[in-house]
């Protein structure tokens, strides 16, 4: 009953906290009260579970939002914010963040080539920057029960064509295993415990 020794966690094929980096895309009021292909209580749940995960295993995290400089959007969701403390927010005009020239140079300095890709909408914020990223040799990998879109069929659609173009299509329960890995690694394993009990998977035993 022992496990093989740890593999690289820098090359390992799979997600590991030492190849992977979180992007958080446009998670703001306007862009939450339009989603219509999940319960948008429970987006919000979900989202902040994916950062307290990606913060538990020390992942780097991209954050950005759209046109709050302009005064047109207000800024990341409170309780996400909150969640996320003083992670740094580069806000932009274009609806693709990997044309903003910030965001783009702030996934670059992470040195990940693993993205886990969260935005709204699925149709736009995260399809775009996921084909582009694909394009220029990253992997990525869109959290599908924390993403969502102006409809199903929207949601759904994008999902397909991203996948299709290569993405790797995960979701919370699945990186939080993928995350942990083993058991025996007892420093973590509570923040996947926390994570699979707050999406519902685990059940509380007290």
């Amino acid at each position: 009953m022992s496990s093989y020794p740890i593999r690289d966690p820098k090359t390992d094929h799979l997600i590991t906290p030492e190849n992977a980096a979180l992007i958080i895309i446009d998670y703001q009021p306007v862009q939450v009260n339009s989603i219509n292909s999940m319960a948008r209580a429970e987006l919000i749940d979900n989202i902040i579970s994916v950062a307290k995960l990606a913060k538990g295993y020390n992942l780097p995290i991209i954050l950005s939002t759209v046109n709050v400089a302009t005064g047109l959007n207000s800024d990341t969701i409170p309780v996400l914010r909150q969640v996320l403390d003083s992670t740094p927010a580069y806000d932009r005009t274009s609806i693709n963040a990997w044309e903003d020239k910030e965001f783009r140079e702030a996934v670059l300095a992470t040195g990940r080539k693993k993205l886990l890709m969260t935005a709204l909408w699925t149709e736009a914020c995260l399809s775009f920057p996921t084909l582009d990223a694909l394009k220029e040799g990253y992997e990525v990998y869109p959290i599908v029960d924390a993403v969502g879109s102006t409809s199903e069929i929207a949601h759904n659609t994008a999902l397909k064509r991203v996948s299709q173009a290569g993405a790797q299509l995960t979701t919370i329960a699945q990186l939080a295993c993928e995350l942990q890995r083993d058991w025996s690694r007892k420093t973590t394993a509570p923040i996947m415990v926390e994570t699979l009990t707050e999406i519902g998977a685990f059940l509380k035993t007290k």
